[in-house]
């Protein structure tokens, strides 16, 4: 084989270390994000927390703190684009050009909504004046686990050192439910071996001592499956209650009876009437049918906002403030003595130190852009969807990504990012930001409208409709048809199920 010399023009992409960190923290919800900050501060000593805004450094813009209404002019705040697959450094003064021009330059964007297109018969807006919901909610205490309020509760039997060591054993093999996945049989095979009479004697010990524990609280705690469960629980209530002798029967039946409220067969297997049947449901449907779900020490999943809209003024044209919300905003900067030091410092180990203070830099640096590009894609959005601000979720109009991107040069994919486990605090609740976009669904006036609108439509026929004659899909995709929305049967069942609604069988009143 002969060899030879050949040239070739090619392109590919290069992603430099600080873009693929800023890209990273863009994605990151306020959780991550801390976590991540935590990590830093452990791993490289020239990053330290400071109890003020950070400084502007030379080479990049900060996020400062929330401004209030008095600031002024001087307070400017920047933002700074990412764009995937862009390997030069990202621009600092360049992105102001692209703020909109009601940006105050504080931090903050006020936008006046138009109801220019509501007419006269616009929805009331709902005002609620307290800003105390703006406040991070704290974690709650932890609780009493099941297993120790079990425990707890045995040590007031009077048992014998036997029984209470199997007692204790299946408390300790209780799931998170409270219910006991493992048979009786099988526990004690697992503690007895291959000796058949230690395996039958632990049974026997494990059946008495599961009838303990059945009699602890919570009620239903010790079942192996969702009838016992229930079946324990009614037994708490008085006997002589009809209703309740029939939900009894009601649970001894199969489960799926049940769940389909098949009414009819459970009347001729229970041989009682159908008012009873029905009343006896209604009490099962009260019941708990995870009784040690309660006790579980979960982790809290707090949603704390990282942009807050609040409304400015009064009247029927409010403005809005959109704002960062400073107490999701960590607070670094470079230690100074260190830095100071190594910039007088001559040693053979400079180099790599002089790295770790550049990493700092950046770290420092794309946290602020994260927290511009956020606040950009932000108010874009509000100016997008002000009246929902103002009308709520039935005044929401189509936007995809795109737009967004479009309007602020950033890539569809930055937006996606930014957007996904990033959440805004406004005056209807607290909401990601990918709530606000929508896919949009044709009228009969050739404009269109927002599938958010659609599904908040949808859920307000469900719950004006007469429960004895709940609304089909079918019924419902006509009604949209009645407002001037064209929207099949099949889109209005899944826009159900994703609003977690039942269909019309399972909505019928009992």
């Amino acid at each position: 084989m002969k060899q030879g010399l050949s040239l070739r023009v090619s392109q590919h992409l290069a992603l430099t270390p600080q873009l693929q960190q800023s890209i990273r923290l863009l994605q990151l919800s306020t959780l991550e994000l801390s976590q991540e900050v935590e990590q830093m501060l452990d791993d490289n000593p020239f990053l330290e927390v400071s109890d003020d805004a950070a400084p502007r450094e030379e080479f990049g813009p900060v996020t400062t703190d929330a401004p209030s209404e008095d600031d002024g002019p001087e307070a400017h705040h920047t933002a700074s684009d990412v764009r995937d697959g862009d390997t030069a450094e990202p621009a600092t003064d360049t992105a102001t050009e692209a703020l909109p021009d009601n940006w105050d330059g504080d931090g903050t964007t006020e936008i006046a909504p138009d109801d220019s297109e509501w007419g006269s018969d616009a929805p009331a807006r709902q005002r609620d004046g307290d800003d105390s919901g703006l406040d991070a909610t704290e974690l709650a205490r932890q609780q009493e686990s099941l297993t120790a309020f079990l425990h707890r509760q045995a040590l007031s039997l009077r048992l014998g050192e036997v029984d209470r060591a199997a007692l204790r054993f299946l408390i300790e093999s209780l799931n998170d439910d409270g219910y006991l996945e493992d048979s009786l049989a099988e526990l004690a095979q697992g503690l007895g071996g291959d000796d058949p009479e230690a395996v039958e004697e632990l049974q026997q010990r494990f059946e008495v001592a599961l009838r303990l524990l059945q009699s602890l609280e919570p009620a239903g705690v010790g079942a192996r499956h969702l009838a016992e469960c229930l079946t324990l629980q009614l037994r708490t209530q008085p006997a002589d209650n009809n209703v309740v002798r029939t939900a009894l029967a009601i649970c001894a039946q199969p489960m799926d009876l049940l769940a389909r409220r098949d009414i009819k067969r459970l009347v001729q297997l229970c041989h009682d009437h159908e008012a009873r049947v029905r009343q006896a449901i209604a009490l099962i449907q009260r019941l708990d049918p995870k009784p040690g779900r309660r006790f579980v020490d979960v982790e809290r999943h707090v949603v704390v906002p990282d942009v807050i809209v609040t409304a400015v003024g009064r009247g029927p044209n409010p403005r809005f403030r959109v704002q960062l919300n400073t107490d999701v905003m960590p607070r670094l900067k470079v230690h100074d003595v260190y830095a100071s030091a190594l910039k007088a410092s001559k040693s053979a180990n400079g180099a790599g130190l002089q790295q770790r203070l550049q990493e700092a830099r950046w770290f420092i640096k794309n946290i602020q852009q994260r927290f511009d590009t956020i606040l950009r894609v932000s108010h874009a959005i509000v100016e997008r969807q002000k009246n929902f601000f103002v009308h709520g979720e039935l005044a929401m109009r189509p936007l995809v990504l795109r737009e967004i991107a479009d309007e602020l040069g950033l890539h569809e994919s930055t937006i996606s990012r930014v957007t996904t486990a990033k959440y805004m605090a406004t005056p209807y609740g607290t909401f990601e930001l990918k709530y606000f976009f929508g896919s949009a669904l044709g009228t009969e006036t050739g404009g269109n409208a927002s599938s958010t609108a659609v599904r908040a439509l949808i859920r307000q026929f469900v719950s004006a409709e007469n429960t004895k004659k709940p609304l089909s899909d079918n019924q419902i995709s006509e009604m949209l048809k009645e407002q001037g929305i064209e929207c099949a049967r099949r889109t209005v069942a899944k826009y159900r199920e994703a609003l977690r609604i039942a269909p019309a069988n399972l909505r019928k009143a009992l």
